[in-house]
């Protein structure tokens, strides 16, 4: 009876601790913004518009376009073979095109080829042409390929795999018409090598999300064991754990990565630890405190009394009592990750190119912000400070909400 009790009221806590938490918009915004970017950053290269690995399919000839700029793309099939990849390979790592893209104005056909006028914003008489063999365009070819002309029209060629193909050269251009001249739209625009700008952006909330969560949770680990041991067993056990808390919160926090970073080398998985190895005091601090109120209870002495070990006491009796502030901590810690990462990615001592970032992409395009494409700057910073704002105002909310002197009818958790 006493346990059905008890689960009730911590039912009945939890129920009231989601309902105090949910009943502040601010902070439902903030979830739903979060729940979506984490959605962009599961799902990956499979809704980016550009599903190349790192969304690095560059268009020079495009580089630099405003938002909403479309571009008519003539579309080539590779000499090579094509790859079967799975879905789930293809939302992790992107897939290669097997496919090249060559903008153009305009175009012709003449005879067996096709004839471009080279991308151009402002085309006159001296713009360029490039002409493409039909049947190169369609399939992916031999090395040495040659036609062979079967009557007046017609022609035989033979592919990489040596399949045999016949097509009368109308065929070749009514295919090349309806399915190899495509349009491109660029919806964000694109920036300076002409790649994507929202793809970069969705596979960069990827990198930013990742930093976040593994650095937290080597913050955690390590934050959680030395405060838990310091507060519960107190004597030089303590006296060690906050002289080190203390050397670590005196060296500034972005020095201290910079130089774990120069130590481990530049890199994706170096900057999750990085970071993290400089997160984990707040959280000592604040788990010390907590352990060093706790121990004193009367449930911890009793604990002691029938003879409960001390590693069962730490982990069943004292940290569950600690979950609450230490999940505040750790979305402050969120976000200050994230800010991190992206000053780091700016310095160049972050994540490295191709890998796509919103601190790399704000080096790579800060020098627009004085010209007339200061958006291509702006917005990856817009992204880092709602990201990093959502989780603060979810820290707050979950201080609120966490906190049981405040929870509505207190009265009704009867234990």
């Amino acid at each position: 009876m006493f346990r059905k009790k008890a689960y009730e009221a911590s039912q009945s806590l939890r129920h009231l601790t989601w309902k105090r938490l949910l009943k502040s918009r601010l902070t439902l915004i903030a979830m739903i913004f979060i729940g979506m970017a984490v959605i962009v950053a599961v799902m990956g290269y499979l809704i980016t518009p550009d599903s190349t690995p790192f969304a690095n399919q560059q268009y020079i000839e495009i580089s630099a376009q405003p938002p909403g700029f479309k571009a008519n793309m003539l579309k080539i099939r590779k000499n090579e073979l094509a790859f079967k990849q799975s879905w789930f390979k293809t939302m992790i790592y992107g897939k290669r095109n097997i496919y090249t893209f060559i903008p153009y104005n305009t175009y012709r056909f003449a005879n067996d080829e096709i004839i471009l006028t080279e991308f151009d914003l402002f085309p006159s008489e001296l713009t360029a042409e490039s002409g493409f063999n039909l049947a190169d365009v369609v399939y992916p070819l031999l090395q040495d390929f040659k036609a062979e002309y079967i009557g007046s029209d017609t022609i035989r060629f033979y592919d990489i795999e040596g399949e045999i193909h016949i097509h009368s050269i109308a065929e070749l251009q009514n295919i090349v018409k309806e399915k190899y001249l495509v349009e491109r739209r660029f919806w964000l625009g694109s920036d300076r090598y002409g790649r994507d700008v929202l793809s970069q952006l969705m596979i960069g909330t990827r990198v930013s999300l990742s930093v976040g969560i593994i650095s937290v949770l080597i913050s955690l680990m390590i934050g959680i064991m030395a405060g838990a041991l310091g507060g519960y067993f107190r004597g030089w056990v303590d006296n060690l754990i906050v002289w080190l808390i203390n050397v670590v919160w005196s060296i500034p926090t972005l020095l201290l990565v910079i130089a774990i970073t120069f130590a481990l080398g530049k890199g994706f998985w170096q900057v999750f630890v990085a970071v993290g190895l400089t997160m984990w005091v707040e959280v000592a601090r604040v788990v010390r405190g907590q352990v060093l109120s706790i121990r004193e209870k009367e449930y911890i002495e009793a604990a002691r009394a029938l003879g409960f070990r001390h590693w069962r006491i730490i982990t069943r009796h004292i940290l569950p009592n600690v979950i609450g502030p230490v999940i505040v901590i750790s979305a402050a810690n969120f976000a200050s990750a994230i800010l991190i990462e992206a000053g780091l990615s700016f310095l160049g001592i972050g994540v490295q190119p191709p890998m796509p970032s919103w601190g790399t992409m704000i080096k790579e395009n800060y020098t627009y912000i004085i010209l007339d494409k200061a958006y291509l700057a702006i917005l990856p910073g817009i992204a880092i400070m709602l990201m990093v704002l959502s989780f603060m105002i979810i820290g707050n909310g979950l201080r609120d909400a966490l906190d049981i002197k405040t929870i509505d009818n207190p009265g009704k958790i009867q234990v």
